[in-house]
C-alpha cells in the first residue's frame, strides 16, 4: 500500500453543483474477493474480516490500488468506517458514488441501503435513518461485475486476455466515494439551458422535500465577480422552471459567449431559505454557447466551426480509467490544445467529472460517447437505455460537451444495417436523448451505417493522402452508399437516406512507430520524418474535402497493446507537440 499512497483523489468530485458541507471517504479501504459467492449468505455485510487494503478509488486491477491484480473476480466488497462531523449532526446524510462497475450493493451499520446497476454514472443513497450521529458507523459494499457483452462496457475485455482494442476489465468502486450532509429541504438538483438567440438562461429547479410556504429560492447570477442578476422564488412545487435574460450594463459586450477561443463562464449561486434562514447553498456554472446544425455545416454560436478532434480513451499506465490527479487530467487537456486540436472524442468513456468541469474552463470540446455493448438483446436494450438516460441527465449542464454518441460502428447493433428491431433501437435512443436534450447533435452509430443522425461520420484508417482524396472527392458515391467507406462498410443502413448532414471523419490515421511491442494501424513508420510525411498528407487529404466539415485523429496516447499514440503511456510526446499543430493549423 505504500507505494499506492501516492495516489489520492482528494478534489471535490461534483464542481458544478458544489457544497462545503461534504466529507471524501477516498483513502484506505478493507477489501475481499468473493469468487464463490458466498458474502451475503454469510452476512459479510456486518463484517468484513479481511486483511487485504485497497486504495479508493482505484480498482484492485490497477497498481495505484495497491493490489495490481488483472485476473476478473466477479464480485468485490469493501468496508470502512465513518464518524459524521459534529458540526453536520442533526442533517441529512447522502452517500453518493460518482461511479461503481457494475452492480453495486451498499450496507450501513448491517443495514441494507439500496442498489445500483451500470458502471459509468453516479447514484446516491439517503442513509440518514441508519446512521449512528455520534458513534462510528461501518460501510460496507458489494459490487458485482461480469464478462457478459450485454452490459455497457465500453473497452473492457470480457475474456481473460487484451485482445484487438480491448484491454483490462474495471471492477467496482473506480470513483469518489463522499458524504454531503443536508437539510430535509435542499436543491435535488438545476437544469440549466441557455438560449443565446435571446440572451437568456432557463432554470429547471428540482427542490428535495415537501413544498410549503416558508420556503424561498435565491438564484445569484455573476460573471467575473460581478452580480449580473439576482431574483428569488417562492416554490409552490417541487419541479418549477424560471428563465432570465443576461443582458447587463455593467459590460460592454452585454453578454459573454462561450466557445473555444473564450470558454467565458457565468458563476451561479443558489441559496434556499426557511424563512429567513439559510438551508442550502450550491455553487454552479454555466456557459452561453449554441449548437446547431444548417447548411450542412455544424454551426457553434451560429458560427461554422471546423472540429479538430482527438481520440481520447481516457487511459494511464498505473489507474486505468480512473484519472490519477486533476494535475493528471490538465495535462492530457493541455496537450490536446498545444497540439492545435480545439476537441476530443472521448472514445468509449464517460468521463470523469472533473475532466470535463477543466473542458468547460479550458473551452476543449467534448463529444460524449457511451459505453459500447456488445451483442444485442433485451437484456442489453434494458441495460443501455436506463443507464443512458441517466448520464444524459447528469452530464447535461457541461458547455463543453458538444455532441452525444451513443452508438460506435454497430457495437451492441452488430446487424444494424438490416436488421428493423436494432434500428428501432437506435432511433428510439435519439429521440429519447432528443427528448431530455434537443440542443445538441446526436450520432446514431459513428463511423459505420448510421440510421438517424444529426451528423455523419465516418472511420477511415487508409495511410496513402493520394488514396484517401480520391476515395472520398465525389460526395454522393459516399453519401449514396455506391462505394464503402471503410472495406465493407457503408455510411447508411438500409432504408436510411442522406438529408444533408454534416459529415465529419470521426476516425482515421492511428499511425504507431516500429520497433514497439503493439499494433497501429496500417504500415508502421520508422521515424519522425516518415510519421509527419503520412500525418500531414492524410490530413490535408481531408482538409481538401468540402464538404466534410472537420476531423478526429485515432489517438492521444497509447493504450496497452495499442501503440498509435501522439503520445506515450506516460504522456511524452513521440513527435513535438509543435509539429502536430504546424499540420493542424495549416
Amino acid at each position: 500500500m505504500e507505494n499506492a499512497k501516492m495516489y489520492q483523489r482528494t478534489e471535490y468530485p461534483r464542481p458544478q453543483f458544489k457544497r462545503d458541507a461534504w466529507l471524501n471517504l477516498n483513502g484506505v479501504w478493507k477489501f475481499a474477493f468473493d469468487d464463490e459467492n458466498v458474502g451475503e449468505k454469510n452476512h459479510w455485510f456486518e463484517n468484513l474480516s479481511t486483511s487485504m487494503r485497497i486504495q479508493v478509488p482505484f480498482t484492485y486491477e490497477t497498481k495505484a490500488s495497491g493490489i495490481g491484480d488483472d485476473t476478473f473476480h466477479p464480485v468485490v466488497w469493501y468496508q470502512r468506517t465513518f464518524t459524521i462531523p459534529e458540526d453536520q449532526r442533526g442533517k441529512r446524510v447522502i452517500l453518493r458514488f460518482q461511479a461503481s462497475d457494475y452492480f453495486t450493493k451498499v450496507w450501513v451499520n448491517g443495514q441494507f441501503v439500496g442498489e445500483h446497476k451500470g458502471g459509468n454514472a453516479a447514484f446516491a443513497f439517503d442513509i440518514t435513518n441508519v446512521v449512528k450521529t455520534e458513534e462510528e458507523n461501518n460501510l460496507v459494499v458489494r459490487v458485482e461485475d461480469s464478462m457478459s457483452c450485454y452490459q455497457p462496457r465500453g473497452k473492457q475485455r470480457w475474456i481473460d486476455r487484451n485482445f484487438g482494442c480491448w484491454y483490462v476489465q474495471t471492477t467496482g468502486i473506480w470513483q469518489t466515494v463522499w458524504l454531503e450532509f443536508l437539510h430535509s429541504h435542499h436543491i435535488q438538483s438545476v437544469k440549466m439551458t441557455p438560449n443565446v438567440d435571446n440572451n437568456s438562461i432557463r432554470f429547471d429547479y428540482c427542490l428535495n422535500g415537501l413544498s410549503n410556504d416558508h420556503l424561498r429560492l435565491e438564484t445569484i447570477i455573476s460573471f467575473k465577480g460581478k452580480e449580473i442578476r439576482r431574483f428569488s422564488i417562492q416554490p409552490q412545487r417541487t419541479h418549477f422552471h424560471f428563465e432570465t435574460d443576461l443582458l447587463s450594463e455593467i459590460f460592454e459586450w452585454k453578454v459573454f459567449l462561450w466557445s473555444p477561443e473564450e470558454p467565458n463562464l457565468y458563476d451561479v449561486v443558489f441559496r434556499l431559505f426557511e424563512d429567513d434562514h439559510l438551508i442550502d447553498e450550491v455553487e454552479s456554472y454555466f456557459g452561453m454557447r449554441k449548437i446547431s446544425i444548417k447548411d450542412g455545416q455544424v454551426l457553434l454560436n451560429n458560427r461554422p466551426i471546423y472540429q479538430k478532434l482527438l481520440l481520447d480513451q481516457g487511459y494511464w499506465p498505473d489507474t486505468l480509467l480512473t484519472p490519477p490527479s486533476d494535475e493528471a487530467i490538465l495535462e492530457d487537456i493541455e496537450k490536446t490544445l498545444q497540439m492545435g486540436f480545439n476537441g476530443v472524442r472521448k472514445h468509449q468513456k464517460v468521463e470523469d467529472e472533473r475532466y470535463l468541469y477543466w473542458c468547460d474552463k479550458k473551452g476543449l470540446l467534448v463529444w460524449s460517447e457511451m459505453a459500447a455493448t456488445y451483442e444485442f438483446s433485451d437484456e442489453a436494450v434494458d441495460n443501455f437505455t436506463k443507464e443512458w438516460l441517466e448520464i444524459i441527465q447528469q452530464y447535461y449542464n457541461h458547455p463543453s460537451i458538444i455532441t452525444w454518441v451513443p452508438f460506435n460502428e454497430s457495437w451492441g447493433i452488430p446487424n444494424v444495417a438490416y436488421d428493423k428491431k436494432q434500428q428501432a433501437f437506435t432511433e428510439s435512443i435519439y429521440y429519447l436523448t432528443k427528448a431530455i436534450d434537443h440542443m445538441r447533435p446526436v450520432i446514431v452509430n459513428d463511423g459505420w451505417e448510421h440510421t438517424i443522425s444529426d451528423i455523419i461520420t465516418l472511420h477511415d484508417y487508409e495511410e496513402f493522402g493520394v488514396q484517401f482524396y480520391e476515395r472520398y472527392k465525389d460526395k454522393e458515391l459516399i453519401l449514396e452508399n455506391k462505394i464503402p467507406h471503410n472495406k465493407d462498410k457503408y455510411a447508411f443502413a438500409e432504408g436510411y437516406f442522406y438529408k444533408g448532414q454534416p459529415v465529419i471523419i470521426s476516425e482515421y490515421g492511428g499511425i504507431a512507430f516500429k520497433d514497439e511491442k503493439g499494433w497501429g494501424y496500417g504500415n508502421q513508420v520508422e521515424n519522425e520524418e516518415e510519421f509527419l510525411e503520412r500525418y500531414k498528407a492524410i490530413t490535408d487529404a481531408i482538409k481538401k474535402l468540402p464538404y466534410v466539415s472537420g476531423y478526429c485523429y485515432t489517438q492521444i496516447t497509447d493504450v496497452q497493446q495499442e501503440i498509435n499514440g501522439l503520445l506515450n503511456e506516460d504522456r511524452s510526446p513521440k513527435i513535438p507537440l509543435e509539429k502536430i499543430k504546424q499540420v493542424n493549423d495549416s
